[in-house]
């Protein structure tokens, strides 16, 4: 909480959405730094889990921030621009381990970002501070990676036929 009357933050803001723009973009620059900082892994299916778990904990961490950055319940915010390029930013970093994993079609990365976003908000609802479903994301990724491999066995099998 900013420990400043409503008249005081004014000052620095023109309106309500202009501080939630820059709150949208604090948390999203935590989250690209710490997704930049995230050690190498020589494997590149455990760097896509590390993110995920990054991700994750930072999540978890503040589910107001949570609410701000990856739901839409404030009636008429839409980040500006230049906030929302930086979770680009942190996107294009998911694109990047996704791709040294071997996943390159948008449909595939989307399925990632779904079941990663499930575990997330199925988190913050329904067990906030705990893990009974964080704790579920080295099996949902391996899931996820055995889907991909059957889906591209079952593929090269049909072309081949």
């Amino acid at each position: 909480m900013v420990d400043l009357r409503q008249p005081s933050l004014y000052a620095y803001f023109a309106s309500k959405h202009d501080l939630y723009d820059a709150m949208f973009a604090e948390g999203n620059r935590q989250l690209l730094d710490r997704a930049k900082a995230l050690p190498a892994n020589d494997d590149p299916r455990g760097g896509v889990l590390d993110l995920a778990r990054l991700l994750l904990d930072f999540v978890a961490e503040d589910g107001v921030r949570y609410v701000l950055m990856f739901q839409r319940h404030i009636p008429g915010f839409e980040p500006s621009a230049e906030s929302y390029e930086i979770a680009i930013g942190f996107y294009e970093i998911a694109r990047q381990k996704l791709a040294a994993a071997g996943i390159t079609e948008q449909s595939d990365m989307d399925l990632f970002t779904t079941l990663i976003a499930g575990i997330a908000d199925q988190q913050m609802a329904n067990d906030p501070g705990g893990d009974r479903w964080s704790g579920l994301t080295d099996r949902i990724v391996a899931m996820f990676f055995t889907e991909i491999d059957a889906n591209r066995a079952n593929s090269t099998g049909k072309a081949s036929r």
